[in-house]
């Protein structure tokens, strides 16, 4: 950020007086009185009129005294607040640059007796208001409904020489506090709503423009060739004129519903399903990546809109630039960080080498750059997520390498960790990323948390430093217990639960700040839950044994409940990006635990795997099968893995049982490449040698059904005797010709095998 300014010092609930020789010094108000106006131009722009009445509201708010608000056209005095581009900033020899300015930079500065804050052609007076307040007179805004007014009886200023420029021109903030607009005008953010104006598409716009349920029946040739089938669920042809035509008129269409709009998105679907054909594939190897092709693309689409930014994403496969070919100069490139480690900064981080290469090219090709980054944990919004730390030096090398714009996607209408402390940080990064950090966190958290504070800020340092200390990694979309051997360990969260506790105790009687850390404290128990899932030790799980089987730990469910109530009361409704709420959670996780004690049969019985396991998903191995802990949607959480190979194994129980009913859960998720195997058969055996088959269930599921899910695959064999189970189940080996892993292994995971 382009910065210059002369500052001074400030006593809040103090006396603000500076004593020095009369012709250096503003007295805007002395002991409860002021001789000066608030100065506006006769025409004054809409933010010139906000910025002049939310001054003269806060300093009557400070002061007491309201200073009234005039035009230029009246005679002038020695004592005023000149707002805008005033016919009075000419007339006092004060130089300003409206092109240096541009859009949202300010000038606050004295001259004489006279205080001048003067904008850009957007909103820059308004900023340079706010900007005065906090920075000179003490205010603050934490959150919508949180701000601080110090009281003064005089406000005297010293010489102001403050010059302010962003270095993005557009600062895009996605979290609740940042839908306020009061709040994002504060701190200089462009909220959700200008967003909504400015732009009259924003990204993922294929299926908008050219949609497959109007178009695929009759003209499959316009989607994705996937070897050689066409697919209405992937991407566009970008080298078939009719798509190019079919585009094109729609976007006309829409552009002239919304005409004010400036920036419309021509942009991949959120999938890897890039079309194959060998007119693409030529394409991509001439400009020598996937991104050449859709940057000719949107080149002759922005052609064909002359005053409209064209936005397109540099995202996933087209992450890489091109060669042979720039973005035109009203086409905008919107980069993305999604696959980038958030526990270091990317500048410093060794598995950060192939983004930097990316930014380091596209910031050769254009400076018309949206960057967007993530921070937050988007698979768990209520997950500790120790990643303040790399916030600042990411933003400063967005800022470094040819970044214009920035959208920071948070958890947008719902509430995550910190949402309050990670939106006010953020906003603070995006308008200065050299702003003292340590400085803003501490300023926030004693102001948000009262006494609590130092326990907070105790709790935020030793987890990141615990995190730093590892050297492990931080995934956006993780699970609490990926930080099991970091930031998370048990010993670990036995001394965050002492913190909070001592937190808790410090504000016990103060009913805001109590309700503050209650909220705080809810990430903390999420991953206390959601880690328990895994039978860690015997504080961190839902059971215990006893006399050899698994018994339910109630003092767990009911923390699980009292989790779901709590959160409820804290006003979240959804604890992930996908949607699920703190009742369909405890919901999941009871059906688990009670699903988990129904195996009177095989718990714990010898097994044995007579295929090869894979080793990254091991979770124990044979043991998997008879632990009595069911897998949840989670394929992390006690599935074992077989990648591209058959599952045959093998259950001893013991002795000759009677038996009922046999059982298997397999996993489906096919975004991670995990199938519903294609047939499971079962057999039954009293010698471990003669297997004598029982059923065969063929899976009628297709493989392109969206979501995550479990199924049940099972026989019925009443009253039959057995020591021996067998399971076999066929894998498909290879992900299908539709999905972006087509011809690569593809996986099945196996949970319990129930014995009834």
């Amino acid at each position: 950020m382009k910065i210059t300014s002369t500052l001074f010092s400030w006593s809040i609930f103090t006396l603000l007086f500076v004593s020095c020789n009369a012709g250096s010094v503003i007295p805007l108000v002395e002991n409860g009185k002021s001789d000066y106006v608030i100065v506006l131009p006769e025409e004054p722009q809409e933010y010139e009129m906000k910025a002049a009445l939310e001054l003269q509201y806060y300093l009557k708010q400070m002061t007491g005294v309201e200073i009234p608000v005039m035009s230029d056209d009246l005679p002038a005095s020695a004592f005023e607040i000149i707002i805008g581009k005033s016919d009075r900033i000419e007339s006092s020899g004060i130089k300003i640059d409206d092109h240096e300015l541009e859009e949202d930079g300010f000038i606050i500065r004295t001259k004489d007796t006279r205080l001048f804050i003067v904008g850009g052609s957007r909103k820059g007076a308004l900023y340079g208001v706010y900007t005065f307040l906090e920075d000179y007179l003490g205010c603050r805004k934490y959150t919508p409904d949180l701000s601080f007014i110090p009281k003064y009886q005089s406000i005297i200023l010293k010489k102001i020489k403050d010059k302010q420029i962003p270095d993005f021109k557009q600062r895009y903030l996605y979290f609740p506090g940042s839908l306020d607009q009061d709040f994002c005008d504060w701190h200089k953010i462009n909220s959700r709503m200008e967003r909504q104006a400015e732009w009259g598409m924003w990204v993922h716009t294929f299926k908008m423009l050219v949609p497959a349920k109007e178009y695929f029946r009759d003209h499959p040739e316009y989607f994705s060739d996937i070897n050689g089938i066409r697919i209405p669920n992937g991407q566009l042809c970008l080298t078939n004129k009719e798509v190019y035509d079919t585009l094109v008129s729609a976007l006309h269409e829409k552009t002239a519903k919304r005409p004010n709009s400036q920036y419309w998105s021509v942009s991949q679907n959120d999938n890897f399903l890039a079309c194959q054909c060998e007119n693409c594939l030529s394409k991509n190897e001439m400009y020598e990546a996937p991104s050449g092709t859709i940057i000719d693309f949107v080149n002759h689409v922005a052609a064909d809109f002359p005053d409209k930014t064209i936005s397109t994403l540099a995202y996933q496969y087209s992450r890489k630039a091109p060669e042979g070919i720039r973005p035109a100069a009203n086409v905008n490139i919107m980069l993305c960080t999604i696959e980038c480690n958030r526990s270091k900064p990317i500048p410093k981080d060794p598995s950060g080498i192939s983004f930097r290469e990316d930014i380091h090219d596209w910031g050769k090709l254009t400076d018309n750059i949206l960057l967007w980054d993530y921070v937050v944990q988007f698979r768990n919004y209520i997950s500790p997520f120790p990643n303040l730390r790399v916030l600042q030096p990411n933003i400063q090398f967005f800022r470094d390498n040819n970044v214009s714009m920035m959208f920071q996607q948070g958890s947008g209408t719902s509430y995550s960790e910190f949402a309050e402390l990670r939106t006010y940080l953020i906003a603070k990064l995006l308008w200065n990323p050299d702003a003292d950090v340590d400085a803003l966190l501490d300023d926030f958290i004693y102001s948000f948390y009262g006494d609590a504070a130092p326990y907070i800020r105790q709790y935020i340092d030793i987890m990141h430093d615990a995190l730093e200390t590892s050297g492990d990694g931080l995934s956006i979309y993780g699970y609490p217990y990926d930080g099991i051997d970091s930031y998370l360990t048990p010993v670990l969260i036995r001394e965050y639960s002492y913190i909070f506790d001592m937190a808790q105790q410090a504000v016990a009687e103060q009913a805001v700040f109590a309700e503050r850390v209650k909220i705080a404290r809810l990430p903390l128990e999420f991953a206390i839950l959601d880690i328990s899932l895994r039978n860690v030790d015997e504080d961190l799980s839902y059971y215990y044994l006893d006399d050899g089987k698994w018994r339910i730990r109630f003092e767990m469910t009911d923390r699980l409940y009292a989790f779901a109530d709590a959160a409820w009361s804290a006003g979240i409704e959804r604890l992930q990006e996908g949607g699920i709420t703190p009742d369909e959670y405890t919901l999941q996780v009871m059906k688990y635990i009670n699903i988990s004690m129904l195996n009177p049969l095989a718990l714990d019985k010898p097994a044995s795997i007579l295929t090869t396991y894979s080793e990254k998903y091991d979770v124990g191995g044979a043991v998997a099968l008879t632990d009595g802990l069911r897998g949840t949607s989670d394929y992390h959480y006690n599935w074992l893995g077989f990648e591209g190979n058959d599952l045959e194994a093998v259950i001893d129980l013991e002795e000759v049982t009677q038996i009922n009913r046999i059982s298997a859960d397999f996993l489906q998720n096919n975004f991670s490449w995990i199938f519903l195997p294609k047939i499971v058969s079962f057999y039954i055996s009293e010698n471990g040698l003669d297997f004598e088959p029982v059923g065969i269930i063929e899976n009628n599921i297709p493989d392109d059904t969206p979501g995550i899910f479990t199924e049940t695959f099972f026989v019925r064999v009443d009253g039959a005797r057995a020591r021996y189970i067998k399971i076999y189940a066929e894998s498909k080996r290879t992900c299908p010709e539709w999905h972006i892993g087509s011809g690569e292994p593809a996986w099945i995971f196996v949970d319990e095998v129930v014995v009834e």
